[in-house]
């Protein structure tokens, strides 16, 4: 299946100043699969070595740092040659490996004509050690789930992923577009992006399966929990973890840890959420007190809000069954639109580069997300049906007067005055559709 990932992949491959690349991303998002890819298509040969499959590979970095020498023993484990710039070697499961993750550093002084990949299902965790990784010697990307658009390309719905290309203005889209990307983006709410799930869906339409290998994906995840953290944080994890259907049910999602049980308190439960955060599997998403530039400076780290990676994971995880796809837009509206503002959110990360973050005044309003492009910082809401009244960004406006407001809804696209309307299903043509906004 296409990742646009790949793209960026090539760039790495061709820079002047490449440096050994580390692939970030949850379990089973893709990642071995897009570097053997790529590597494939980009190579003459490709070198991979899994340091959770074959644990007795660290001992090759426990005994030398060299580049050469690793790479001469590297070569005899391969059974070939590992020759400089047409041979891309995978190091998979890095983070199982220290000694492996710190010879980066030599590779990008010592031998920079090497073209190295790593990646691991947990690698944000080890990055979270200051001690772990070679600061400023590595190159990183991160491999986020499949979008709306990578879904249709792998449903090989090319008639509309070109009409979504083609939009030029900012206008009505015709119902046979419209509808159409509408029915899509509910079938994608049942997968979500993660390819396994997308495979099984493209290849044999069966929604059991997809129920089975989400389930699968959830369990994968718990597992990890407890073999990769500490016994006594293993329960308040899962707890967390279970928690968050709960968590973004209410009309506000603040993140509240009485939800998870009475009388819980942050300083019991922030280990286990920073674990979740580093593992990419949960964003965490702060209010701002101000949208001033840049948006981190202004973070009320006392109130967030939590989505998960991948809005197919959360409806899974919510125990949501498939049979509301159909059930008009039921699944976009269930729960108070979660899974619509999970899937906004999902969509604004793998398009900007900073982290929304979302605004509250007092009990007065609320926007969903606020968006930092450029030098702007562009308020958000989400409305998971077709009734899109509400003050709150009428309130943002009046007190901050943004050149542009975003709402995601089921309306039509249009532009009123400084408000763009976007449907849900274009989520991933944000930046496209701002330019268009700004530019007339």
């Amino acid at each position: 299946m296409k990742r646009h990932l790949q793209s960026d992949l090539m760039q790495w491959k061709n820079s002047k100043r490449r440096k050994p690349l580390i692939l970030k991303g949850i379990r089973q998002v893709g990642k071995t699969w897009l570097l053997k890819e790529f590597g494939k298509t980009h190579y003459s040969s490709v070198s991979y070595f899994n340091f959770d499959d074959q644990p007795e590979l660290k001992q090759l970095f426990q005994t030398t740092k060299e580049p050469k020498r690793i790479l001469q023993n590297l070569s005899m484990v391969n059974g070939s040659p590992i020759l400089p710039e047409t041979s891309l070697l995978i190091f998979d499961e890095i983070q199982e490996c220290n000694e492996a993750l710190n010879t980066l550093k030599y590779f990008c002084e010592k031998a920079p004509e090497y073209h190295i990949a790593c990646a691991g299902s947990l690698i944000g965790i080890t990055l979270s050690k200051p001690a772990s990784f070679p600061v400023g010697k590595v190159d990183f990307l991160t491999l986020h789930p499949m979008t709306f658009v990578e879904f249709l390309e792998a449903m090989k719905d090319d008639q509309l992923i070109n009409y979504m290309n083609s939009i030029k203005s900012i206008e009505p889209i015709p119902d046979i577009f419209f509808n159409s990307l509408s029915e899509k983006l509910k079938m994608y709410f049942i997968t979500g992006g993660m390819p396994e799930a997308v495979r099984i869906w493209s290849e044999d339409n069966d929604t059991a399966m997809v129920q089975l290998a989400l389930k699968n994906m959830l369990e994968s995840y718990e597992r990890d929990f407890a073999k990769h953290i500490e016994t006594k944080e293993t329960t308040k994890l899962l707890q967390i973890w279970s928690s968050l259907p709960s968590q973004l049910s209410r009309e506000n999602k603040k993140f509240r840890y009485q939800t998870i049980k009475e009388g819980a308190r942050a300083r019991e439960y922030e280990n286990a959420l920073t674990w979740l955060v580093n593992a990419n599997l949960v964003y965490k998403i702060y209010r701002s007190t101000k949208p001033g530039l840049p948006l981190t400076a202004y973070d009320d780290t006392s109130n967030f809000k939590l989505y998960v990676a991948d809005v197919g994971l959360l409806r899974r995880l919510s125990f949501l069954d498939p049979i509301a796809f159909t059930e008009g837009n039921r699944l976009f509206s269930e729960f108070k639109g979660a899974l619509s503002e999970n899937f906004i959110l999902q969509s604004l990360v793998a398009k900007f580069e900073v982290l929304p973050r979302y605004w509250t005044s007092k009990a007065q309003a609320k926007v969903d997300f606020l968006i930092q492009r450029k030098n702007e910082i562009i308020p958000v809401e989400v409305k998971s049906g077709t009734s899109v009244s509400g003050k709150s960004l009428s309130l943002y406006n009046t007190q901050f007067k943004p050149s542009l407001r975003i709402r995601f809804s089921h309306k039509n696209l249009m532009m009123n005055e400084n408000l763009i309307n976007i449907p849900l299903f274009l989520a991933d043509y944000t930046d496209q559709l701002i330019n268009l906004a700004t530019s007339t």
